[in-house]
């Protein structure tokens, strides 16, 4: 007889289930595709759906309208290729994040810039903003742990906002081919003055020093020179 107390089995996935992740993969597959070699989001929905084999009642049964299907499309994209979160060796492990991140986006321009300027521009730019603010709020926690929430909130925030218009402005507008280290400069010449707990020696890749929050001191030498200027100006005659 059976154990009436033995742990039951998982049931394994239904095929309705297996059915409903091909035809949504499909149809995300095809957005990209049509949006890439069209460059316009202005793709027929019969388009689409033949491109992915299925009937134009799974796209609005799936997606709602077309514009979602193209949204939901650019955020599967970036969750897929590019990582998510802050590895071990944080703050170090910026700049090569940042460096998939810009490299992502210059492989997939042609898809990108329509999704940027065309009718899906406010929601692909949530989309965006959303993929940014998960970062920039783990390394804000990251780099300053004693900061109260609401002001660890707003940095994040502020730092979202650039960070989103900085890529968004070189997707549509930069020259071609984009450069992809030229990008991630920029965005830690910038990121250099809104987080001062991240140091950037030569080569690019950011480290944390001294005590987050706190302004950072000047060398010892440096420090003598000051305290002697200083000195010699209190002793000149007003």
């Amino acid at each position: 007889m059976d154990d009436p107390k033995a742990t039951p089995s998982v049931p394994p996935s239904k095929p309705q289930d297996r059915r409903v992740q091909r035809s949504r993969a499909a149809l995300m597959g095809a957005a990209v595709r049509l949006v890439s070699e069209r460059g316009t989001t202005s793709v027929p929905v019969t388009d689409l759906t033949e491109a992915a084999d299925v009937s134009r009642k799974l796209l609005y049964m799936h997606f709602g309208d077309r514009e979602r299907l193209f949204t939901e499309a650019a955020r599967d994209l970036l969750e897929r290729e590019v990582p998510s979160g802050t590895g071990e060796d944080f703050p170090a492990s910026l700049r090569p994040q940042a460096l998939d991140m810009a490299r992502h986006f210059a492989r997939h321009r042609r898809f990108y810039r329509p999704m940027l300027t065309g009718a899906c521009a406010y929601a692909m730019n949530r989309t965006l903003h959303a993929f940014f603010d998960a970062l920039n709020h783990t390394s804000v926690r990251s780099l300053y742990p004693d900061l109260d929430a609401r002001t660890a909130e707003d940095l994040a925030q502020y730092l979202t906002g650039g960070a989103s218009a900085l890529v968004t402005a070189w997707v549509v507008d930069g020259p071609d081919p984009l450069d992809v280290e030229g990008l991630v400069d920029r965005l830690f010449r910038v990121a250099e003055f809104t987080a001062p707990a991240l140091k950037f020696p030569p080569g690019g890749t950011p480290q944390k020093e001294g005590t987050p929050g706190e302004p950072d001191q000047l060398p010892a030498p440096a420090q003598d020179e000051a305290v002697r200027a200083a000195d010699e100006g209190s002793r000149r005659p007003a």
